[in-house]
């Protein structure tokens, strides 16, 4: 039921406005205990020529209720409106309940590319990705759920001058047998073995540029050793993106875009857009109030923005996106207004379709993450140990419970990422142990004990099921702002697809938990009373239905157990 339009509908003659015009001044008053839409009249008072008081009274007094409301009261220049509680949530369970609730096609036929994780070759994935990871495949799975066809594409950091480290260092430090044992762990410690000795002897600098030239070069040994780099790296980033739910449609990293940057290159320089700049060749963007964007630097190399420039190129001309979301974390705000400002100077109007969907830095309690020192924390030991720690609790807590390896994986990874989509993306975060290990309060393991516990109710009272509800038995406190959190449900997919904001499902979803679980604990759900009851267990069907589905949504799985 659409409670603003028949408001509006009732209201519209007696202030000379549309009922379009009306519903924008329709509010939802912030005290729930004013009621649940209120019409301020200050707007009125030009035309009608009354005093906003009194044009309240009057319209309250002179119109007839329509459909869903029960009553009205008029405080000041305010009328505020009750709905009929028992019929909203006859009306909110009927369409909560099933599956499906908040999604829609309205993405048909639109493609969105999304850009996410992006790990680095033949470096740690470590805490510090999971912030890119969770938002771009929460992000990937609510386009899907909203109807458009989201790409997910893992621009894999695999070209640079530190692939010449590294190739200097395993030739200098290295053995095959040791980096196929201890896979990018030895990586890893011969890229900081690089840099502490580079610290002493600069010239191994050149040595590495001299092996990254000959990659660039296309010399066979040392593209096979950037092949073997690669290939050691996905088979271990795969083991954590399975344990996470994570997938992508495409590996296309850097290096994939190599041979795709001159006509980039050669068209800017056609429409005049390149300049010198101490040696380098540049867009000149100072009327934009920003840095010029380098697009070849004075030795003759690219950068990033030249890649990002022609992956974006690769990827309109492939996918054709609707809109193409680069989640990456904040510090490159800068470089990504950059580069889409160049695209809107060279002509293209999908420069308006690119965004950055930033974030906020991951660091640890001593400082920032450092690759180059090896100060960093795996992710993958991360998530093993949230499954050890949940292990131990199902040990403890149910002992008994069949399937317990499956379910500690659920419930631990999902309270790591249930963690990292608890606030919005943008705020940093200092990775603790026991912050991410924290099960209390409203974290992933609340929120699928919630849905487990109305799965065990659903499964107690099966044969209730098919009664006819009674919704009066639901005519309390309680059930009413739990019904009002599943409404707003869609609304929260809604805007979080507008705003590129997963936290804001996972805020509704909290909301909708502690609402029932607060219904649980003051109303018995099966009685002796069949329809009663049945209305109770369609409450709790569609409280499942809703945890469950916002649960997907973020990338948490949700046991029929715990």
């Amino acid at each position: 039921m659409n409670y603003i339009e028949n408001l509006a509908k009732a209201i519209e003659k007696q202030t000379g406005l549309t009922a379009a015009e009306v519903a924008g001044m329709i509010e939802v008053p912030a005290d729930e205990t004013m009621g649940d839409f209120a019409l301020p009249c200050f707007k009125l008072a030009k035309t009608l020529k009354k005093a906003p008081p009194v044009i309240a009274d009057e319209i309250a007094n002179g119109m007839a209720l329509p459909e869903g409301f029960k009553s009205f009261s008029v405080v000041g220049a305010y009328i505020n409106f009750f709905i009929d509680p028992v019929a909203f949530i006859a009306d909110v369970l009927k369409a909560s309940g099933e599956e499906g609730y908040g999604g829609s096609d309205e993405g048909q036929g639109k493609n969105i590319c999304i850009d996410y994780s992006s790990i680095n070759i033949a470096k740690p994935f470590h805490i510090g990705h999971i912030m890119s990871t969770a938002i771009g495949n929460a992000l990937y799975r609510i386009y899907n759920y909203r109807g458009y066809t989201a790409i997910g594409i893992n621009h894999l950091g695999d070209w640079g001058t530190q692939f010449g480290k590294l190739c200097y260092a395993y030739e200098a430090w290295g053995n095959k047998e040791d980096v196929e044992a201890r896979n990018i762990d030895a990586l890893l410690a011969l890229y900081v073995k690089f840099h502490d000795e580079a610290d002493k002897d600069d010239s191994l600098n050149d040595a590495a540029r001299e092996w990254f030239k000959r990659i660039e070069a296309g010399d066979e040994y040392a593209v096979s050793l950037l092949d073997w780099f690669t290939e050691i790296t996905l088979k271990r980033v795969n083991k954590v993106y399975e344990m996470l739910g994570v997938s992508f449609d495409y590996y296309t990293g850097e290096r994939f875009y190599n041979d795709k940057m001159q006509p980039i290159v050669d068209e800017l320089d056609a429409k005049g857009l390149l300049t010198e700049s101490q040696g380098a060749r540049v867009v000149d963007l100072e009327s934009y109030s920003m840095p010029p964007c380098i697009i070849i630097k004075n030795d003759g190399t690219t950068l990033y923005a030249t890649r990002d420039l022609a992956a974006a190129f690769y990827r309109k001309k492939t996918f054709n996106f609707y809109k193409a979301l680069y989640v990456v974390a904040y510090q490159q705000n800068l470089h990504f207004s950059q580069w889409f400002k160049v695209v809107g100077l060279m002509g293209y109007d999908w420069e308006k379709d690119l965004e950055h969907v930033n974030f906020g830095m991951v660091a640890l309690e001593d400082g920032t993450i450092s690759t180059r020192k090896g100060r960093v924390v795996f992710l993958e030991d991360v998530l093993n140990k949230a499954c050890e720690k949940t292990a131990e609790i199902i040990e403890i807590k149910n002992p008994g419970l069949e399937n317990k390896t499956a379910i500690a994986k659920q419930v631990g990874i999902g309270a790591v990422v249930f963690s990292v989509l608890s606030q919005g993306r943008i705020k940093d975060v200092t990775f603790t142990w026991d912050r991410v290990l924290n099960f209390e309060g409203e974290t992933g393991p609340y929120m699928q004990y919630t849905a487990v516990r109305c799965n065990s109710l659903l499964v107690r009272g099966a044969d209730l099921l098919n009664e006819t509800p009674d919704f009066s038995a639901l005519d309390n406190d309680e059930a009413f702002k739990t019904a009002k959190a599943l409404d707003r449900f869609p609304s929260a997919i809604e805007t979080a697809l507008a705003k590129n904001e997963p936290y804001l499902i996972t805020r509704n979803i909290i909301d909708v938990a502690k609402a029932f679980n607060k219904f649980y604990f003051e109303h018995k759900i099966i009685d002796e009373n069949k329809a009663a009851s049945a209305a109770r267990l369609a409450l709790a069907k569609a409280v499942k239905n809703v945890i469950t589905t916002g649960l997907y949504l973020i990338g948490v799985e949700t046991p029929e157990k715990m």
